[in-house]
């Protein structure tokens, strides 16, 4: 039972958000950040995001039970009854709004607020009308970094937005890899996924090459705003390009097997990005 319960919250999708939210909070501390303030931050975005998560397979619970990859979710599969994983999906996002608000600062709160809202109310209901709900869901995606930031300020500066842009902007290609290889899941779901109507994945291919393009200066954008050096400069402009050649080598020489590289490479291109950037951060010895 309890382990049907955690799985409601999705706890790899979760813990990658929670790391993100860390970084935002680290790279926006001064030198003598408040480290009770930053685990009570992630315990609060662990509730909200899990809750949030949780409540996304309460609205889908039908739907998951006709895909593969699904169907064996608690909801679907009977081991939970709806109305407990709508009430434990609330009491975990309103008391980690809660913690937020009234234990680190209301800022956060409102700024984690807004991304569960896009995520449970808007993007979750648009999945299955528009594959414009890819956009609309990188939205709410984008949103922890800003949180850790406002945790640790209590407001937001263009740098900030500087760390959504790029988690915005890198969860297309990753995306559009997740939903091209459960093309055949998503439309037996009915979901009206890009890649549904791109059989030889060549638009998806396309698109992912012009965002990870679009990823190279959006990168470089914490240096510029002084958020970080010249390590971080030039370890991300690497970077970049690295993940910008092999979204182009696999659309070009693996057609639509390319999604499984393009995956790949997305995980490695943000953990890598994220460490340069909080390694740059570290005082000197």
């Amino acid at each position: 039972m309890l382990a049907d319960y955690l799985e409601l919250t999705k706890p790899r999708l979760t813990s990658l958000v929670i790391a993100t939210a860390a970084v935002g909070f680290f790279i926006g501390s001064p030198s003598d950040a408040d480290l009770v303030a930053g685990a009570l931050m992630v315990i609060g975005m662990i509730a909200v995001v899990g809750g949030g998560n949780a409540l996304n397979q309460y609205w889908e619970r039908d739907v998951d039970g006709r895909m593969r990859r699904t169907h064996r979710r608690p909801l679907p599969a009977g081991r939970l009854a709806p109305a407990r994983a709508l009430i434990f999906g609330m009491i975990l996002s309103i008391g980690g709004l809660a913690l937020l608000l009234f234990a680190v600062t209301p800022m956060a709160a409102v700024v984690a607020f807004g991304g569960w809202i896009t995520y449970v109310f808007v993007y979750t209901p648009l999945k299955q009308r528009t594959a414009a709900s890819t956009l609309i869901g990188a939205v709410p995606g984008a949103v922890p970094p800003l949180v850790g930031w406002a945790a640790a300020r209590g407001t937001l500066e263009p740098a900030a937005w500087s760390l959504f842009a790029i988690i915005f902007v890198w969860q297309i290609p990753h995306f559009f890899a997740i939903s091209r290889h459960y093309r055949d899941d998503y439309e037996r779901g009915g979901f009206p996924m890009l890649s549904v109507h791109d059989p030889d994945g060549s638009v998806t291919g396309r698109l992912s090459v012009a965002y990870s393009l679009l990823l190279i200066p959006l990168a470089v954008l914490p240096a510029i705003l002084g958020l970080a050096g010249a390590g971080y400069f030039y370890g991300s402009l690497a970077l970049s390009i690295g993940f910008f050649a092999v979204t182009v080598w696999s659309l070009r020489t693996l057609g639509a097997s390319h999604e499984r590289w393009v995956f790949l490479g997305s995980l490695v291109y943000l953990t890598v990005l994220m460490a340069i950037l909080v390694v740059d951060r570290l005082p000197s010895a």
